[in-house]
Formats: structure tokens, C-alpha cells, sequence
């Protein structure tokens, strides 16, 4: 797509005042891919420099906005968390080209905010944290579960730019299962639920996407029941959280939602009973 309403491509390492119309420039997927005329000047963030993935010394794994999927896919076969296989499954909701993996990044997929972004759903599900970095040089954290406030709207000021996002060690260490589900064969995720089991105190997650305009984690300090699971999602998603578009009615969602949650639940609970 050729960005017509663009000015000025401008360097992100260089310090100027942000103004109506700026937009950071990451692997350029979203804005290439539809007009965007709202936009004056890009900010390339290409030549920050930041390292792709990084453990640190209490083991949690920073990830860079401008990782790619491509990086954070083969690190993820790289490593012996328990979590690891997770990443990969994350990626491949993706469903796509090699182009898009080896462009697109983590910072991206979380701004935009889309119900089906993958990304949020791994990061959300490994209890991410997002490092915000404001134009004045102050920072926020946020966890992911409450960056993204619905579809599309993220917790972002005027400005602002996602510099990472730290999943904890604890949260690798977790016991996971991933259920998705689309109309289509290689079309958009219409639902996707992950849980991940404490490896400490064996607290089970319930974390929700896709089906909803913006991820709801639940979460259960004991084994649950089919029960208590299926009061849960009936009662901790309001019917109006439930996203509606081409990709799945919110009826169809809520029911695969149920569905996957109760598998998990007998994945991560009860298979570890037999």
C-alpha cells in the first residue's frame, strides 16, 4: 500500500517532539496493508537496536517489540521451558507467509489490538508485562491483559511506544494447553483459549482471546470442577465482551469458548490425576 498522506520518513533514534499524525514504524505488516490517512510522518524504530530476546538473571524472557515472529519462533525451539512449545503454537495461529514472519514483530501485533492478535494471546497467558516508554522519558509497566482495553484500543498515550514485554520465569516454567478455532481453514482465529498451570502452587489460568474484544484471564486458586470452570466463563465474560464480525458470531464464540475451557480444564487437571 502506498502511503500517499506520508511526509516524512524520519529515524526513531533521533529525539523531536511527537505530533498529530506521527506513527511508529515497526515492521510495517499493519500500516502497509491498508490506507492510512491519518498519517503525516513515520517513525522508523528499525535501527534502535534493541536485542531481539533477552533472559535475565532472575530468568524471565524480555522480548523486544521489534522482535520478529520469526526470532521469537526459533528461540522457542531452542529452548527447555515447559512453556516453550506455547510460542510456537502462538506463531502458527498466525497463518502466515514467511514474508509476514520475518517482518512482522511482537510490538506490532500487541498495538494493534485485534481480538485475534496472537501475540497478546501468548503474552497475556505467560502473564506478560509491557514496558512503556513516554516522549517526557518516563516509563510504565502493564501487564498485557490490561494493555489491550478492547478491539483495537490499547492503553497507549499520545506518543508512547511499547519498548518490551517480560514474561516471567515462573510463567515459562508453567504446564500449558492451546485450543483454537476458525471458520476457515486458514482463516482468522474465531477463539482461542490457553491455560497454564502454576508449577508452584498448581493455580490453573484461563486465558481468552479471540473470542473476545479484549483478553480475560480466570483464574482458579484450587483444581476446578467442569463446574466452577463452566461459572466462570459464564459469569467472568458478559455477553457483550463477545466479538462480532465476518470471522464468528458472538453466539458460535461463546460456545467454543465453553468448549476449549472445559477441555483445558481436563488437560491441565484431571490428566495430571491419571
Amino acid at each position: 500500500m502506498d502511503l500517499n498522506t506520508v511526509v516524512e520518513l524520519r529515524d526513531a533514534r533521533s529525539r523531536g517532539t511527537w505530533r498529530p499524525g506521527d506513527a511508529w514504524l515497526g515492521g510495517g505488516t499493519y500500516l502497509f496493508s491498508e490506507p492510512q490517512p491519518h498519517i503525516r510522518r513515520l517513525l522508523d524504530l528499525s535501527r534502535m537496536g534493541w536485542e531481539p530476546l533477552r533472559v535475565t538473571a532472575a530468568g524471565d524472557l524480555e522480548i523486544a517489540a521489534t522482535c520478529t515472529i520469526a526470532e521469537l519462533s526459533r528461540f522457542a525451539r531452542g529452548a527447555d521451558r515447559p512453556a516453550a512449545p506455547l510460542v510456537e503454537q502462538c506463531c502458527r495461529a498466525f497463518l502466515a507467509s514467511w514474508k509476514i514472519w520475518n517482518l512482522a514483530t511482537i510490538g506490532g501485533n500487541l498495538c494493534n489490538g485485534l481480538p485475534a492478535g496472537p501475540m497478546i494471546s501468548l503474552t497475556a497467558a505467560l502473564d506478560g508485562v509491557c514496558t512503556l516508554l513516554a516522549q517526557d522519558g518516563g516509563v510504565r509497566e502493564v501487564p498485557v491483559k490490561d494493555f489491550v482495553l478492547g478491539a483495537g484500543v490499547k492503553d497507549l498515550r499520545p506518543g508512547e511506544l511499547l519498548r518490551s514485554i517480560t514474561l516471567p520465569a515462573r510463567a515459562l516454567a508453567s504446564r500449558t494447553a492451546f485450543r483454537q478455532a476458525s471458520l476457515y481453514g486458514l482463516g482468522r482465529s474465531g477463539a482461542l483459549v490457553i491455560g497454564a498451570r502454576d508449577p508452584i502452587d498448581g493455580e490453573l489460568a484461563l486465558t481468552v482471546t479471540a473470542s473476545t474484544v479484549r483478553p480475560i484471564q480466570l483464574r482458579f486458586a484450587v483444581p476446578p470442577n467442569a463446574e466452577a470452570v463452566r461459572e466462570a466463563v459464564g459469569y467472568g465474560i458478559r455477553p457483550e465482551e463477545y466479538f462480532d464480525d465476518i470471522h464468528g458470531l458472538p453466539a458460535w464464540r461463546r460456545h467454543m469458548t465453553f468448549r476449549y475451557a472445559e477441555e483445558i480444564r481436563r488437560e491441565l487437571v484431571e490428566g495430571e490425576d491419571r
